[in-house]
Order: structure tokens, then C-alpha cells, then sequence
């Protein structure tokens, strides 16, 4: 018997997207992205990689000896990252491998994209990011994961389950006149997305990708012809809800940008920061309009009154502080508020304000925390009305249905609960998304 030796089996080459993307995202976009593009490096994709920095290309195909990249990374100390673990020499090896390979792009045409052939299969509950009712109230919108499903607003029964390319929903809203739903999201540190919906037929009228990182705080103008949202690249950005075009973006925020609200005649927009401020921003020029407070906790909810030109803002150390959308004027020393635009400070949450919202009539302000608290405020005076009995975990949504006196409630356990806030009552309780991943028709 002649026994023969097996060829060798070549090694695959490295990929772009599955092995390095991975790897830069974790130890690296933190400062090498279009938000925050440290020596003129953007490492988010392809092309921003190979252009390279202020200094010098970022790598020589085929030569990862002279490639600058493989310079800062490797070595006893390397110049990168500059903050946490450096990569470990595997890494580096695999950085160097695909430079010496000739640094081939695998990147999808047209981009990373992650539909889904059909809705997604739930093996336990996801968190729930936002909710949403419809201006009748008979619709409620849940967010998922690359999904939003839409419920009677009498039963648990699904109506529609919205599946678009975004793995991650950060908000969602209707539009004022209830024909179209927006939604906010994005893939982290791929891209930002806002995709309209029709609520008659549940067919996507647009999906608008924007940035290179997951965008917050949809809202509508009063003539449902426009949307604004919030950024992680600092900016306010706002579309035409008909072509999809930018028609305004403001870049007077210095960190995230997580909630926007239109003024009543849509002229003006607020927006709230990380950095701590509320901008009053004009909606034609895209100028700063003026700051509408002093500058405490970072801002990371909004919700504006159904009729009136206020807004209520939740920070990071649970206080509700109620506005005039107004100019603050002039600049105020450290602690003052400008009378008017300040009208009042709710009582402190425990954890930060994840979630507001304020009823239809005007008269109630629903904060939740991730203190797991549930408090509903009188919105005339500031005095707490009830904390709702809330076993839930921490909480990310809160919803007033338009009539009556129903909250719905969602946060870290996945579970929506009902309740009559008036009395203090759990009405009902259910579960977020279907956990069968049942295809419910019609699908889109």
C-alpha cells in the first residue's frame, strides 16, 4: 500500500469586516472615528483606514514592516490605544497578516447591512428601549431588536411587526397626524438610522442612514413633514420626511446629543446633551438660538408639553427641571437659572432619568429611573402624584395613553405593565415581544 501526504490546506486570508472591524471597535474607534478622528484617523471603515492621518498613510499594502499602523500598535510600550489594555501580540499578528496579504477590502457593497430575512426569534425578553402611542391610542409601539411591533391598544394582539436594518431601536414615535411611525437606531459604530413607516399598510417609506454611530430622540414637527434627531457626532440633524433629505444638522453641542422636541410652530428646536445643556436651536439656519439652562448634570431625556412651548428634562442624578422653550439670555454665573426659561425642579428620582412623558391634556409629567421608580408628577405645581408599584428593574420607557389615565411602563425586564396611574393600579401586564418569534402577518 502506497500511502501519500495530504497537501496542505492554505490558510484563509485575514477579513476586514469579520476579524479586524471587531478588534478596531473594541480597542480603538473610541478616538479614531468621524466624531472624534484623534490624529486625523478614522479606523470605522475601509476607505477612512487606508486614506490615513494628518501625518503619514496608515499602511503600505503588502509591507506591514513600514506601515505606520503596526508601528503605534506593537512593541513593549505602544503609542496605541492610549487608554485601556494594548492589543495582544495575536492581534497584532493579525493586523500585520492582513496588511501583508495586500490589506484586501471585504467590505459588502453598499455597506455593512443587517436585515433580517424575517422577524427575529426570542429566546428570552429583551429590555425595552421605547414605547410609543398612537394619537388615537388605540396602537401601541414597542421597540425590539431590528424590529418594532405594533399592538392593539385593548389587547396584547400584534398587529404588525415593523423588521428594518437597524439591530438597535433607541426611540420612536408617531407622527402627529398618525398616518407614519419614526424610528431611531442604528448598529453601534457602523451607522445611524431613522426609517419612516406607514401606519395604514406598514410598509417602509424611507430609511435614511446617517453617521457612523446609533441615533437617539426622534421627534416630529407639528406638520409631521419633518423629523429631528439627536447624535452621538454631537450634531442635531433634521429630515424631510418625504425624500429623506438633511435639511438642518447644528453642531453646538460638544458630546452626545440624546433628545429633540419641536417648538409649537416648528420653528425652533430644543435639543438636550450629554454635555450638559439645552440648546434652543432656529430650525431654517441651523444656528444656536441661545442655551435654555445653566449647565448642571448631564441631559439625557426630554419630553414636551401637548400644547405649550415647555419641556421637561431628566439627567443623570434623577432630577426632573421643567422649561420654557425660551432663550435663556445672557450668560448666567454658575448655578443661576434665567426666570425666563426655568419654571421648576420635580422632586429627585433615585438613579438616572432614563425615560418622560407628559399626558395629552397637559396636566401630568410620567418620569422612570434606573433607580427602578415609576413617579408621576402634577405638572402644574411639581407635586408628586403617585410612585407606581413598579417590580420591573430599571426603567426605559414610559408612555401615556392619549385619553384616560393609563401609563404603560417598560425597562430591564422585558415585561410592558399597565397601569391606572390615577389609583395607583396595575391594570395588566405582558411581554414585550413574542418569545415563539411567530411570524404574525401582515410582516414587513
Amino acid at each position: 500500500m502506497v500511502l501519500t501526504r495530504a497537501a496542505p490546506t492554505q490558510e484563509a486570508k485575514v477579513s476586514f469586516t469579520k476579524e479586524l472591524i471587531p478588534l478596531f471597535r473594541r480597542s480603538c474607534m473610541g478616538c479614531h472615528q468621524p466624531a472624534k478622528a484623534k490624529g486625523g484617523l478614522d479606523l470605522t471603515t475601509y476607505t477612512a483606514l487606508l486614506k490615513g492621518g494628518k501625518h503619514a498613510p496608515a499602511l503600505v499594502p503588502k509591507d506591514a514592516k513600514v506601515s505606520r499602523l503596526i508601528k503605534e500598535i506593537s512593541g513593549e510600550e505602544p503609542s496605541m490605544p492610549e487608554e485601556g489594555e494594548p492589543l495582544t501580540t495575536v492581534e497584532v499578528a493579525l493586523v500585520s497578516r492582513w496588511i501583508t496579504e495586500g490589506a484586501i477590502d471585504d467590505t459588502p457593497p453598499g455597506g455593512f447591512v443587517h436585515r433580517l430575512a424575517a422577524p427575529p426569534v426570542y429566546p428570552a425578553l429583551p429590555a425595552i428601549s421605547a414605547l410609543a402611542w398612537s394619537p388615537q391610542g388605540t396602537v401601541l409601539a414597542v421597540a425590539g431588536w431590528h424590529e418594532v411591533i405594533l399592538y392593539s391598544g385593548a389587547s396584547n394582539t400584534i398587529l404588525a411587526r415593523l423588521v428594518g436594518d437597524s439591530p438597535r431601536i433607541e426611540s420612536i414615535a408617531f407622527s402627529p397626524d398618525g398616518t407614519r411611525l419614526a424610528v431611531a437606531g442604528g448598529a453601534p459604530s457602523e451607522y445611524g438610522e431613522v426609517q419612516i413607516w406607514d401606519t395604514t399598510n406598514y410598509k417602509c417609506l424611507q430609511s435614511i442612514k446617517t453617521t457612523a454611530d446609533v441615533v437617539f430622540g426622534v421627534s416630529w414637527s407639528p406638520n409631521s413633514q419633518r423629523v429631528a434627531i439627536g447624535c452621538a457626532d454631537k450634531m442635531a440633524r433634521v429630515f424631510s420626511v418625504a425624500d429623506g433629505v438633511e435639511i438642518m444638522k447644528c453642531d453646538n453641542h460638544i458630546d452626545w446629543v440624546f433628545a429633540t422636541a419641536w417648538s409649537q410652530d416648528g420653528a425652533r428646536l430644543v435639543t438636550a446633551s450629554r454635555d450638559r445643556a439645552l440648546k434652543l436651536i432656529d430650525v431654517a439656519s441651523g444656528h444656536l438660538v441661545d442655551d435654555v439652562n445653566r449647565q448642571g448634570d448631564p441631559l439625557i431625556s426630554l419630553a414636551r408639553h401637548p400644547t405649550e412651548n415647555l419641556v421637561v428634562c431628566g439627567n443623570t442624578t434623577g432630577s426632573p427641571r421643567v422649561y420654557r422653550m425660551e432663550p435663556r439670555g445672557g450668560r448666567l454665573a454658575e448655578g443661576d437659572d434665567k426666570e425666563n426659561s426655568f419654571v421648576r425642579e420635580l422632586q429627585r428620582l433615585p438613579g438616572a432619568l432614563q425615560t418622560l412623558a407628559w399626558s395629552g391634556d397637559g396636566r401630568w409629567i410620567a418620569a422612570g429611573s434606573s433607580g427602578a421608580a415609576v413617579w408621576v408628577f402634577n405638572a402644574a405645581d411639581g407635586g408628586r402624584k403617585v410612585s407606581l408599584k413598579w417590580t420591573g428593574g430599571p426603567v426605559f420607557a414610559v408612555a401615556f395613553q392619549p385619553s384616560g389615565e393609563v401609563l404603560a411602563v417598560g425597562g430591564s425586564d422585558g415585561k410592558i405593565r399597565f397601569f391606572d396611574f390615577a389609583k395607583d393600579k396595575l391594570l395588566r401586564e405582558m411581554d414585550g415581544v413574542p418569545l415563539t418569534g411567530a411570524a404574525v402577518s401582515p410582516t414587513r
